[in-house]
């Protein structure tokens, strides 16, 4: 059976490491290319915002270097779009951190993690579905890596995919239509982290098939 590549332009703005996700983007069947260039994402079968950092400094680098204006259209328009860490919280609005303006394509805003916890967090956490859909039943539970010291909140129930603990509930994946957010890194996150980059790369796949992710877990580092 051919199986179809799908171009996914991983956008560099010096907010992380990239190539964990370069290669689980490939692992499961996409063809991903790191690009800084706007132009690459109106070119692209789907967009990936990775991202570790502080926000204000992060949407200063996407102004800069022009961003901004083709990533929101690309999101408008509802081209598949993955927001890994840094890059879910850019999708909303207030920043707590740089008191600076995300992208503000879903309603709330981020602020840090309550007192009473070690910030950041990292490591592995529970992930629970809150709502059927194409990555399992509402019920669910996953673990997955994060590393984190802000959540989303004041978010629309409809866009809350999942949820976890920290101190407080907090939203873990969120998504509206192909437009998609994770607060864990996915790609460091096992199977299950692999399941949801694979199911969401097949949204920019035109339903074409994809490798399985049984055959190619052993390519991603834990």
């Amino acid at each position: 059976m051919t199986t179809r590549r799908p171009r996914i332009a991983v956008l560099d703005y010096g907010a992380g490491n990239l190539r964990s996700i370069c290669r689980a983007l490939a692992a499961v069947g996409a063809d991903p290319e790191v690009t800084a260039e706007p132009l690459a994402v109106g070119a692209a079968d789907g967009v990936v915002l990775p991202g570790v950092g502080a926000a204000g400094a992060s949407m200063a680098r996407l102004r800069e270097a022009g961003l901004v204006a083709p990533l929101r259209q690309a999101l408008d328009a509802g081209k598949p779009f993955l927001g890994v860490c840094l890059g879910m919280q850019l999708l909303y609005g207030h920043q707590e951190e740089g008191d600076t303006d995300g992208l503000g394509v879903l309603s709330g805003r981020v602020r840090s993690l309550g007192s009473g916890v070690k910030v950041p967090q990292i490591g592995w956490n529970r992930v629970r579905l809150v709502t059927d859909g194409p990555l399992g039943p509402s019920g669910d539970e996953h673990d997955a890596y994060f590393v984190h010291s802000f959540i989303a909140e004041g978010v629309d129930s409809a866009d809350v995919v999942a949820l976890s603990h920290y101190g407080e509930v907090f939203p873990s994946v969120v998504a509206r239509g192909a437009v998609w957010g994770t607060q864990f890194h996915p790609e460091k996150s096992g199977i299950a982290g692999l399941r949801l980059v694979r199911t969401w790369v097949g949204l920019a796949n035109a339903g074409e098939p994809l490798a399985p992710v049984t055959a190619v877990a052993q390519a991603i580092p834990a």
